[in-house]
C-alpha cells in the first residue's frame, strides 16, 4: 500500500482481534482514529484483472497421454510405459489476442501409435491407467533451449530456503546454505522430480522424493554444481533391481503398480524447496485409474440392482484433438495465477510483497528474502485458460475437480445457477460411502483445500437455456473455517469470485445416467484398529522486521511441522532425524494438533487414509491454543463429502484432526502441508515405514 496514513495490520495481531482460530487472515488496515477498512483488490502483476475479457476461451478438456508401448515387469506382468518431459513452451492462457505466457508443462515425447498426441500443455494430459496393471514412466527433464543450454526458472528462486541447492554440491546439496550477504535469486539449471499425488504402495524410488531430484542434461552445468539430489542414486539402483530400469542423466524411470480403489489423483513436481515455483509455472496433469472392484462397474443402481451408468464418455487415448467427440465426463483443475501486461507469469520476487517487511533479511535477520508466506493469484485458471466456458446440454455431467491452486482454499459456489443440482460421489480415494446431495444438505457449495479433489454429479436438466456463472466464496486470504460473508469477505465477485461459464443449451440425446439418488456407490473397507496414536503438530513460527517506514512489522517466518510432547508442540525441522517410524502393514491414527491461525491441507505420502474426526482445542483469551494442549470435547465426525478414503485432509486452527491409515510398503516417504507456500519452507518433514535402508543416505 502507498498511502503512509494506513498501517497494514499484520496476521497473528488481526488473527487476535478477530477472535483467533476460528477465522484466517484478511486483507485490512488500519484507519485513522482506529478504525479498519477491507483492502478489495488482490495485489498481482502489471496486468489488472479486470482488463482480461471473461469466457471467451472455450474450457479445454484434457486429452489422454499417448503410451510409448506396453513392456513386461518381472514376472511378467503388462505394463502401460510412458516417455514423458518437461518442456518449456508459450500457450495462450490468455484470451486470443492477448499476449501467450510462456510456461512449462509435461507431456509424451514418444508414442505407439502415429495418432498418438505429442503436445506440451499446462496442465498436461491426463494419464490414463487400469486397476491393477502397472504403470512405468520415463520422467525427463527437458528444460533446456535448442542448443541444449539449461533454461533458467521462469520465477525468482529464493536461495536461503532449505532446498535443492545444486550450487551447493554433492556436499552441500539438499541443504540451507549460509550466506554473507543477503543474495538474489538463483538463476541456474531447474531440479524436478515427479510426484504422483495420492499413489499408493508405491516403491519410494518411484514417489518423487524431495531429495530425488535432477537437472536437465544440459551442455553448460557449471563445474561444481550437484547434478542430481542426496538420494537420487540410491534410488536409481532399487530401481534397476526392482524393476530393471535404469537412470541416467535428466530423467528416472518411475513404477506405480496401481492396486488403489478407482480414483482421481494428479501428478505434479516435488523438488525440495522449489514445488511452489516447479507447478506455478506450469507442469502438473490429472492420472485417473479405472476398474477394478471399487470401479465405475461396481456402481449400482437401486431401483434394478443392475450395474448403474454414470455419465460419459470421457476422453480415450487417441481421440482426434481438437476432438470430434462429446465428453460428459471431464476432469477440471482450478488454479490461480497473476500476469504481467507481457502475458507473462507474476509471481513475488520480494518478501516485502505479503506484508511490506524490508528488513532484516538473511543473514542478518530472520526473514528470507524472495519466500512469500502465502501467495494468491488475482485471476483463476481453469484447464490452463483464465476464466473459460464450457458448453453444457441440459443433463447429468460427471465433472472431477482438483484445487490446484497455491495457497487458496475454494468454496466451489452452484448456487448462483438456477435449478442446477449437485451430488457428491468420490474423492481423492475412489466413490464415497453413499452419493451427497450437495444442493439439499450444502446449499450447492463444496469446500475444497488445495490438492483435493471432488468427483461430482452436476445435473443441468432443469437449468435454463443460457450463460451461468459457477462462483467461488472461498476466500482471497488464508482460510481459517467457518461461513462466506459471516467469518470472511467471499472473493472477489468481479474476478477471483468466479470460476468458469456454463453456457446450457438443450440436450442433443436423452439422457442414459442413473439418476443420483439411486446410486449405490461401492463399499468402503474399514482399516483395522490402529496400534498406536501420533500426535503431531502444525505450527507457525514468526519474527519482527521492518517496513520501508522503519516501523516494527510482525510477519512469519515460516511454518513447521513436528510432535506433542507432554501436551507441548515441540518444533522438527526437514533435516532432522525421522519421528515417525510405523511399521510395515501398521494401522496408525495420525493426529494432527493445529496450533497456527491458518487451515493446512495435510498430505500424507504413499497411502490413502480415513477421516476419524475432529476435536476442539482450549484456546486462551487472546485466541491463541493452550500449552500444555487440552482438548475442549467438542468432537465432530467427518463431513459426509469426507467418507471413503482420502489422501489430503484440512487441519483447521484450534482443532485436532485424526486420520486412520495403513501403512503398506517399506520406504522413505515425506508427509506435509499442501499449501505450497508452506510445504517448500520447513512444513514438510520425512517419515519412515520400516527399518533402515542397507546404503541408504544418511
Amino acid at each position: 500500500m502507498t498511502d503512509t496514513s494506513v498501517k497494514v495490520i499484520n496476521r497473528r495481531a488481526f488473527i487476535k482481534a478477530i477472535g483467533g482460530a476460528g477465522a484466517g487472515f484478511a486483507l485490512y488496515a488500519y484507519l485513522p482514529g482506529g478504525g479498519t477498512q477491507a483492502v478489495a483488490i488482490i495485489p498481482g502483476g502489471t496486468l489488472e484483472p479486470q482488463s482480461v475479457p471473461k469466457f471467451r476461451t472455450p474450457m479445454l478438456i484434457p486429452p489422454v497421454m499417448p503410451r510409448a508401448g506396453t513392456i513386461m515387469s518381472p514376472g511378467g506382468k503388462p505394463t502401460d510405459y510412458y516417455e514423458i518431459s518437461v518442456r518449456q513452451f508459450r500457450q495462450q492462457i490468455l484470451p486470443v489476442g492477448m499476449p501467450a505466457t510462456p510456461v512449462w508443462g509435461y507431456g509424451a515425447v514418444r508414442a505407439q501409435s502415429d495418432r498418438g498426441l505429442l503436445l506440451h500443455n499446462a496442465p498436461s494430459l491426463t494419464i490414463e491407467a487400469m486397476h491393477g496393471r502397472p504403470v512405468r514412466v520415463k520422467w525427463i527433464n527437458e528444460l533446456v533451449d535448442a542448443a541444449g543450454r539449461y533454461l533458467p526458472h521462469l520465477l525468482p528462486v529464493d536461495p536461503t530456503l532449505h532446498w535443492a541447492n545444486p550450487p551447493g554440491g554433492v556436499d552441500g546439496r539438499d541443504m540451507r546454505p549460509e550466506f554473507a550477504a543477503t543474495p538474489g535469486p538463483y538463476t541456474g539449471p531447474v531440479p524436478l522430480v515427479t510426484h504422483l499425488h495420492g499413489a499408493a504402495e508405491v516403491g519410494d524410488e518411484s514417489d518423487g522424493y524431495a531429495e530425488a531430484w535432477y537437472l536437465p542434461a544440459a551442455t553448460n552445468i557449471p563445474a561444481g554444481y550437484a547434478r542430481a539430489g542426496t538420494w537420487y542414486e540410491f534410488f536409481a539402483g532399487k530401481a534397476t533391481a526392482g524393476y530393471g530400469a535404469v537412470w541416467g542423466p535428466g530423467f528416472a524411470t518411475f513404477q506405480y503398480p496401481n492396486p488403489d480403489r478407482a480414483s482421481t489423483k494428479w501428478y505434479h513436481d516435488h523438488a525440495l524447496g522449489m514445488t511452489r515455483l516447479n507447478v506455478y509455472a506450469g507442469p502438473a496433469g490429472f492420472y485417473l485409474i479405472r476398474g477394478g472392484p471399487d470401479g465405475d462397474k461396481a456402481v449400482l443402481d437401486s431401483r434394478s440392482g443392475a450395474v448403474a451408468v454414470l455419465p460419459g464418455p470421457a476422453p480415450k487415448e487417441n481421440d482426434k484433438f481438437p476432438s470430434n467427440k462429446t465428453y460428459y465426463e471431464i476432469p477440471i483443475a482450478i488454479q490461480d495465477r497473476s500476469f504481467n501486461v507481457d502475458g507473462s507469469l507474476f509471481y513475488p520476487d520480494s518478501r516485502t510483497f505479503f506484508d511490506g517487511i524490508v528488513r532484516d533479511y538473511i543473514p542478518n535477520g530472520p526473514f528470507s528474502p524472495i519466500w512469500n508466506p502465502e501467495f494468491f493469484g488475482n485471476m483463476i485458471m481453469v484447464n490452463g485458460n483464465t476464466w473459460p466456458r464450457q458448453t453444457v446440454e441440459q443433463r447429468r455431467y460427471r465433472l472431477r475437480f482438483l484445487n490446484g491452486c497455491q495457497s487458496r482454499f475454494l468454496i466451489l459456489d452452484f448456487s448462483q445457477i438456477p435449478g442446477v443440482q449437485v451430488w457428491a460421489i468420490g474423492n481423492e480415494g475412489g466413490f464415497l460411502a453413499a452419493p451427497v446431495d450437495l444442493t439439499a444438505s450444502n446449499g450447492n457449495r463444496l469446500l475444497m483445500a488445495l490438492a483435493e479433489r471432488a468427483d461430482l454429479i452436476v445435473d443441468f436438466t432443469n437449468v435454463p437455456v443460457g450463460e451461468h456463472v459457477l462462483a467461488n466464496v472461498g476466500p482471497d486470504e488464508p482460510f481459517g473455517g467457518g461461513t462466506p460473508g459471516v467469518d470472511f469477505e467471499p472473493a472477489d465477485p468481479a474476478t477471483t469470485g468466479q470460476v468458469l461459464q456454463f453456457r446450457v443449451v438443450p440436450p442433443v440425446r436423452p439422457d442414459p445416467s442413473t439418476p443420483p439418488q439411486f446410486l449405490v456407490l461401492p463399499a468402503v473397507a474399514a482399516l483395522p484398529a490402529e496400534v498406536r496414536t501420533r500426535p503431531l503438530a502444525l505450527i507457525e513460527r514468526a519474527d519482527t522486521g521492518f517496513d520501508a517506514t522503519g516501523e516494527e512489522v510482525e510477519g512469519p517466518v515460516e511454518a513447521l511441522l513436528g510432535t506433542v510432547t507432554a501436551g507441548m508442540a515441540e518444533e522438527r525441522l526437514w533435516m532432522d532425524p525421522v519421528t515417525e517410524n510405523p511399521a510395515v502393514g501398521d494401522t496408525e491414527v495420525w493426529a494432527f494438533y493445529n496450533t497456527t491461525g491458518d487451515a493446512h491441507p495435510m498430505h500424507i505420502h504413499e497411502l490413502a487414509f480415513e477421516v476419524v474426526n475432529r476435536e476442539g482445542l482450549v484456546l486462551d483469551a487472546g485466541g491463541e491454543v493452550v500449552q500444555p494442549i487440552q482438548l475442549d470435547g467438542v468432537v465432530t465426525p467427518p463431513e459426509p463429502w469426507e467418507t471413503g478414503v482420502k489422501d489430503t485432509v484440512i487441519a483447521l486452527p484450534g482443532q485436532v484432526t485424526r486420520v486412520r491409515a495403513q501403512f503398506p510398503r517399506a520406504g522413505q516417504f515425506v508427509w506435509h502441508c499442501h499449501i505450497v507456500e508452506h510445504e517448500d519452507n520447513e512444513m514438510m518433514r520425512p517419515y519412515r515405514i520400516g527399518p533402515v535402508q542397507p546404503g541408504q543416505p544418511g
